[in-house]
Order: structure tokens, then sequence, then C-alpha cells
């Protein structure tokens, strides 16, 4: 037993690295991208320690059916934070970002905010993008009185989960409305039909104000049908909405399902106009739907073509940390968010959670890309949305549209 005593030791040690790497975060923004960080401590395992360091988290869908929303919103924090970083940090300390991947899954969102209250001793958290997985996020850091912003979760139940919970979008109630708006006074569209996802908080959200607005305007609902996150054939329920003869077809899900809805909609005959929400806005919409999403049209938080000279120099920056890509709106609004932390964290007396908080509370008039942030009493921002067209292979600015 003692010969083997080495042998099994060792053997333990290993299976222990194993189930601890499992359990990292998959990098810091602000650094190397979290996809290609080492599991050291720079990219897993503990927090730098001292006191010369102010360690932040990130939860995102850097994998799985909304990947690239997690990955856009990963590189825009990474910039503001690298920013941050060069002008001398906060107080003179430097910002980190424990970045865990929740693979678009609510579950796996919950616990990543568990792991980064509770191991990590984050100040504060960003994320998600999608509003089931930020509701799940919400609730644990209401709970531990750690401050959370999400970029992009539109759904209003977020930040009703208590005040420790903000967001810097715009949420469902304006987006419904701007899209039935515009498609009543700018298409000039009298009968739409509605395809929404049943298992998503955010498409369930858009619907009901679109459904209701619209109306509201002397429009005509011709059907409502649905589907799941995942689906891969919807010829049933665009049959069924074929028969109502719709002018337009709002579709408020992610790009995902959307660009294969496109294209089974345009095999069926159905050659009108498709339309949705920010969920769309993704270089792979144009890659699933081809040419049969062509002359739709979507809401969003932001245009790549606005002149403004702020805009113009983040996407020149962004550029330049990766690859050319041209950022995106979660980018943006990643950008944004972490922009806002970082502000409180300066003005902040401490960080503290209470002190964060009520620091983040106070946010006015902030000049973000994706337009100025006033945050309200109920933690939402204040601010106008986009609509953009889906022509030659790229989504383009038609008009604004302000509250």
């Amino acid at each position: 037993m003692r010969r083997l005593a080495p042998m099994l030791l060792a053997a333990l040690a290993v299976l222990a690295a194993a189930c601890e790497k499992k359990t990292q975060p998959t990098g810091e923004a602000g650094g190397a991208p979290a996809a290609q960080a080492p599991a050291t401590a720079q990219g897993g395992g503990a927090p730098p320690a001292g006191d010369d360091v102010i360690v932040l988290g990130e939860v995102g869908a850097l994998t799985g059916g909304q990947a690239t929303f997690g990955i856009s919103t990963r590189n825009g924090i990474a910039l503001a934070v690298k920013e941050a970083n060069a002008a001398g940090g906060v107080k003179g300390k430097k910002l980190v970002v424990r970045v865990y991947d929740d693979q678009s899954k609510p579950e796996e969102a919950a616990q990543a905010v568990t792991r980064l209250i509770t191991q990590d001793k984050v100040v504060l958290i960003l994320g998600e993008v999608a509003s089931s997985s930020s509701l799940a996020m919400a609730e644990k850091a209401q709970a531990a009185g750690v401050p959370m912003i999400t970029p992009s979760s539109t759904n209003p139940s977020v930040t009703e989960k208590g005040e420790n919970i903000f967001r810097v979008c715009f949420i469902d109630p304006f987006q419904g409305f701007v899209m039935a708006k515009f498609a009543r006074e700018n298409l000039k569209l009298n009968k739409v039909a509605v395809l929404q996802d049943n298992k998503s908080a955010y498409s369930i959200g858009l619907t009901e104000v679109f459904r209701q607005k619209f109306a509201e305007l002397g429009g005509k609902i011709t059907a409502t049908e649905s589907y799941s996150q995942g689906d891969t054939d919807y010829r049933a329920q665009l049959t069924a909405i074929k028969k109502t003869q719709p002018e337009g077809i709002y579709v408020p899900g992610y790009y995902s399902e959307v660009g294969i809805i496109a294209r089974q909609a345009r095999e069926l005959g159905l050659k009108v106009p498709l339309m949705g929400g920010d969920g769309w806005d993704s270089e792979k919409l144009f890659e699933l739907g081809g040419s049969a999403i062509e002359g739709s049209y979507f809401s969003n938080h932001y245009s790549p073509d606005n002149p403004d000279e702020r805009v113009k120099k983040f996407i020149a920056d962004y550029k330049a940390d990766n690859n050319g890509a041209v950022p995106d709106a979660l980018a943006a609004l990643g950008y944004d968010a972490a922009r806002v932390a970082i502000e409180a964290l300066k003005n902040a007396p401490d960080t503290s959670g209470p002190a964060v908080r009520a620091a983040i509370a106070k946010t006015k008039d902030f000049p973000g890309v994706a337009g100025n942030i006033t945050l309200d009493a109920k933690r939402n921002a204040v601010k106008s949305a986009v609509v953009l067209k889906v022509q030659d292979g790229k989504s383009t600015y038609v008009t604004t549209i302000s509250p």
C-alpha cells in the first residue's frame, strides 16, 4: 500500500486539477480575448490578489445559440476596460473582468453569477444579453446586494428584480412601439401576422407590445403563431400565416432562427417584408437568411452609419482590436455598459455594493456610442431607437424613432 500511495496521490491531484479547470472563467476582458486566455491566474482560478486591482464580473453566451451576441458584448467591454486602464484605471487601481461563458443557458448564467459573487468577490456584474438569462442572473445579484448592469436585455422584468439591477438599453415596450409605429406610418401596412418564440421572455414581451400598439394605430393582427428556440422547421406556422394574407410578418426572435424562417417563408411564397427587433443583429443573420432576408426591417440600438465623431472613434478602435470587424449594436452596448460602470466606480466613495449602486443610479446624459444614457427611476435607459433595413447583405440605417 505504501508503494501505491505516491501514485494514488498523483492521480488524485490530476483529477482535482481537471475538476477545478471546469469551473474556471474563460478569461479576462481588457487583455487577451476570453476564448484565447490561458488557464492561469490571468485566465482562470482566483482573481489577482492585492489592493491595486478592482475585479468586475461578466457573464455572456460565448458558445451556444446566441454566441455572436456574447462575443460582441465581451469585445465591447474589453475595449472599455482597456481604455480605462490606459488612462490610469479607477483611482489608481487596475480593472480586470472575470468572464464566464453561460453557453446561452439561463441556468448556467445563474450559476456563473453565484461563482462571481462567492468565489471571485466581484464588485459589479455586467451581462447578459438574452433577457431569460439576465432574469436568472438578476435574482442572484439582487439577493447578494451586488450591482448588475445588463447591456442589452430589453424585457422590463429584468430591472424589476430589484434596486441593484440596471440596464443601458431601451425596453421592450418602447421597441415594440417603434416597430408598430414604423409598420403603420412608414411602411403603410394594414395587416400583419406575428411569429413568436414562446420560450423566450424577450420574444413574448415584444409580441405583446407590438400587437397592442399596432392595433391602437389602426392595424389588424391577422394571426399569431409560435415556435421554440432551436426549431428548424417553421413551415406549418408559416403556412397558417399565409392563409391570413398579411402584408408583413413580425418575427421578434433571434438571428439563429430568423434567418431560417426567412428562407422557409420565401419557399412558401410569402414575399412580404419580415420585421423584428435587436435580436436580429448579427452577421450570422445574413449568412443564414441569404437573399431571403433582403428587404426586411428591424429595430436596433445604434447604427455604424452614424456620422458622430464619438461613434466613428469607437468603430475605429474596435476594428483595430478585432481584426477589422465592424462593431454591431451588442458590442456598442457592451462598451457603453462597461463605461457607465467605470464612471460609477470613479464617482463612488468606495466599492461596496450600496455605494456603487447609488453612483450608477445617478447616471444622466452619459455620452454612450449607442445614444446618450439617462437612467430613470426604474433603472432603465431613456433613449432613441433606430430602424435598419436589410439590403445588399448588410443592415442600412432608415430612421430614428424617439420616446
